[in-house]
């Protein structure tokens, strides 16, 4: 139980990581010796020191003796050089006896090696504790890293009977505080946020991220003809978001005028008159942006399914009825004509905010997965 315990303390401190350390993974440490903690630390800043590091400059800080003490992480520690040195050096450097591994390191860089140079190294290992909690909190970075491409999380609010809004257009609020502040945190989680032009012209959004000492996502928005207006709360705060604006046009004045304002144009492919959502993917993973978070409507949310490029998704749902035929529901489009060609979910986990539930999903055989 002791292992569980430390392990526990260790994703704890990975996850205030979250938002700052992408394209990096969070990863949280803890050394422990004579059954106590004497340092602890976890990956702060993206090209800062990693989690390891961390925990061994505390206790450098403090003259605490690391020799023969047990070390507790989140992740495989690295073994090449990168923004920062290996964490395997550190590790053998201050005498470490036995490590605790929560997941291995998909990356090819890593993969194994850490755990094979620390026990060439007269080090312990084991590894897998509390693989299962250690791998959640790393799925985005285990997709990017495997695939190149981003890890896109499509997320709707909608009424038990399957409403994302009243007849009348009408949405604001489906879902109670809690569920609605539970968002932020996925915003802050994710690295972009992305939506349809169809939302800024009905909704004109901020698309920030609201929680206190929070980052906002880079806002992405598909707009194929440049119909966002120059007005819109994404074009005047451009230049303090990074707003980037995908289209299909070639207007270029029209381009200018937004590049005026400090929004970045990324030109891709025509895919059935739109912008194509796979060669997307691939310019912003090759930018380093690992995570999407899906807020577009019902026809952004089947194009982004149809083009596959969807890993998962959050509904939150509220114990309201709307009713109405005409009633928008989160998927739009011409969607599935049988049964056995629905996409697949997987549910993950069901949540209580409030009033509302939290239903997270990850679909099944989705593009660029191995």
């Amino acid at each position: 139980m002791e292992h569980i315990g430390f392990m526990r303390t260790a994703l704890s401190l990975a996850k205030k990581g979250m938002g700052f350390v992408s394209p990096n993974p969070m990863v949280g440490a803890v050394i422990v010796k004579d059954g106590r903690i004497i340092g602890s630390g976890w990956h702060m800043k993206y090209g800062e020191l990693h989690a390891e590091r961390n925990a061994f400059a505390q206790c450098d800080l403090q003259n605490t003796d690391c020799t023969g003490a047990d070390l507790y992480v989140t992740l495989e520690p690295c073994c090449h050089y990168g923004k920062t040195p290996p964490c395997t050096e550190a590790i053998i450097e201050h005498g470490i006896k036995r490590v605790f591994i929560g997941s291995p390191d998909p990356n090819p860089l890593v993969a194994g090696n850490g755990v094979r140079i620390l026990r060439e190294h007269g080090i312990e290992v084991t590894e897998g504790i509390l693989r299962e909690e250690c791998d959640a909190l790393n799925r985005i970075f285990f997709h990017y890293i495997t695939t190149g491409l981003p890890y896109v999380t499509m997320k709707y609010a909608m009424t038990l009977d399957g409403k994302i809004a009243c007849y009348t257009g009408e949405s604001k609020w489906i879902t109670g505080a809690e569920a609605r502040n539970d968002v932020h945190v996925q915003r802050l989680r994710h690295s972009g946020i992305m939506v349809g032009v169809g939302t800024v012209l009905s909704d004109d959004p901020m698309l920030n991220c609201r929680l206190e000492n929070g980052r906002d996502p880079i806002r992405i928005i598909c707009d194929s003809a440049l119909r966002t207006p120059l007005h819109s709360n994404i074009v005047t705060t451009a230049r303090d978001i990074p707003t980037i604006i995908a289209t299909i046009s070639s207007d270029s004045a029209r381009i200018h005028e937004y590049e005026s304002y400090g929004c970045r144009i990324i030109k891709t492919s025509e895919e059935n008159g739109r912008v194509d959502l796979r060669e997307l993917m691939t310019v912003l993973g090759r930018e380093k942006i690992d995570s999407i978070l899906l807020e577009g409507g019902a026809e952004m949310n089947w194009s982004a399914l149809k083009a596959g490029i969807v890993s998962s998704v959050l509904s939150y749902i509220s114990p309201k009825l709307f009713g109405g035929a005409e009633a928008k529901s989160p998927i739009g489009g011409e969607g599935t004509p049988y049964p056995d060609n629905a996409f697949m979910l997987e549910t993950s986990g069901i949540t209580r905010l409030g009033e509302d539930f939290l239903i997270e999903s990850r679909v099944k055989n989705v593009y660029g997965n191995s």
